[in-house]
């Protein structure tokens, strides 16, 4: 009669044992995560809570600060050079996001085709955005300069009278817009071309099936599907004009007349060239009140798009 082979038995590690191998993954896993938390928590939030507590302090950076309160943001309210920032910048936020890109959608419409050197025509038109605003600022300060600049220099040959571009106060934003829109179209038009290359070719061909022409089938095929597209777009181009500062320092630093000084150099120019750090981070904080303000509407206005969309196609 043969035996039956004995059950086998599993051993179980102790539990002091698994406790010992979970603490020695946890203090792995921190080795390698401790870097990057210090780098985040020393460039990212300790920052931002030092400004916050600045901007209820007046702090020149250099002698020993107090505390203020909201003195700060009580200066900031009646402050006429700040008032005259905040319109400076809705002025060029309202001028910039859709000019480029109504401009980015009608080139990337236009090239969104099979036509010869498409390829090079594309490249070109994106080039421009790669280029940092400093180089712009140096470029265009040569280009628009009111005496020796290449720009007056065609208007002279067209018999038409020198402008002051840059030293005008009349000018002088709008300048600034028509440069940042220079650079700033390309990436609309990367943006949208790569959204109108995912359009279902099954709609437009149901729309001229159905008897739309080509502007039916952009006003009610291509626009609202491109709508996601758009709402990223309006986020993106709004946070970086108002954040616009290297292309007004490099250009005109304010000036003429204060008529380009924006938020961000405004806020440079009152912490690091007036000595008033308390204030230019009172003067922070209001600017990234109205970015969070900005990004949560476009949120609410996003979310209400995709509902919409779910609705129609269910």
């Amino acid at each position: 009669m043969s035996r039956l082979p004995s059950p086998i038995t599993i051993e179980r590690p102790h539990p002091d044992r698994r406790r010992r191998k979970r603490r020695s993954e946890a203090a792995t896993a921190w080795t390698f995560a401790a870097p990057s938390a210090v780098i985040i928590l020393g460039l990212g939030v300790v920052p931002v809570v030092w400004s916050l507590l600045l901007s209820f302090q007046a702090n020149n950076l250099v002698t020993p600060s107090h505390w203020t309160g909201l003195d700060n943001y009580r200066a900031l309210a009646e402050d006429p050079r700040f008032s005259e920032a905040v319109r400076n910048t809705l002025l060029y936020v309202v001028l910039y996001v859709p000019l480029s890109m109504v401009a980015g959608l009608m080139l990337a419409h236009a090239l969104n085709r099979r036509i010869r050197l498409v390829g090079l025509y594309r490249t070109l038109i994106f080039v421009p955005f790669v280029i940092s605003a400093t180089a712009q600022g140096v470029l265009f300060s040569f280009i628009l300069d009111p005496d020796f600049g290449a720009a007056n220099a065609v208007l002279h040959h067209l018999g038409i009278s020198s402008q002051g571009f840059l030293t005008d106060p009349s000018q002088a934003l709008l300048v600034l817009v028509a440069i940042t829109l220079w650079s700033g179209t390309g990436f609309c038009l990367v943006v949208y071309l790569a959204a109108l290359q995912d359009v279902p070719q099954s709609l437009i061909e149901a729309a001229i099936l159905d008897g739309a022409n080509r502007r039916q089938v952009l006003r009610y095929v291509t626009l609202p599907t491109l709508s996601p597209v758009s709402v990223f777009l309006v986020l993106w181009q709004t946070i970086n004009a108002l954040q616009v500062f290297d292309l007004v320092y490099v250009t005109t630093k304010g000036g003429p007349l204060g008529s380009t000084t924006v938020i961000v150099y405004f806020i440079w120019e009152q912490a690091f060239k007036n000595g008033a750090a308390g204030y230019g981070a009172a003067a922070a904080y209001v600017l990234a009140v109205v970015l969070g303000l900005t990004a949560a509407i476009l949120r609410i206005v996003r979310r209400r798009e995709r509902r919409s969309l779910e609705g129609a196609t269910a």
